[in-house]
């Protein structure tokens, strides 16, 4: 079996573009952007709190997820989530997801697709467009 000559490539996706596998810069632009958002509503709302700011961006993650296919984050920067062979992620697997990002080492280790520990799990896949 040949080695992959890009990212998305054994999932059938294109190179680049729109349903293109989202690179890491995007990714953790999103990702900055999310929990910047959630640090500042525990300001706002609970003085800072470590425990609530991780509430907060779990809540956000799971609302946002199968209702916009993304986090605000994501959807800011042009990024949707769906399933690996396509469609709607329904609604236990941003839980899962979402509990394994905030975990942060599934999230770090990725496969030959880019795609995290927490993605594969959840049966997910991070796109442009």
């Amino acid at each position: 079996m040949a080695e992959n000559s890009y990212p998305g490539e054994r999932l059938g996706l294109p190179e680049t573009g729109t349903g293109s596998i989202a690179r890491p810069g995007r990714r953790i632009a999103a990702l900055a952007i999310d929990w910047a958002c959630a640090v500042v509503i525990s300001i706002a709302f609970f003085s800072y709190d470590a425990l609530a700011t991780t509430v907060v961006f779990s809540i956000v993650q799971i609302l946002f997820l199968p209702t916009l296919g993304g986090s605000p984050g994501h959807r800011l920067l042009g990024l949707r989530l769906q399933l690996a062979g396509g469609g709607w992620v329904g609604l236990w697997r941003p839980i899962v997801r979402t509990v394994l990002l905030c975990l942060v080492i599934p999230a770090v280790i990725w496969d030959a697709d880019q795609r995290g520990l927490h993605d594969k799990a959840a049966g997910t896949v991070l796109l442009r467009g």
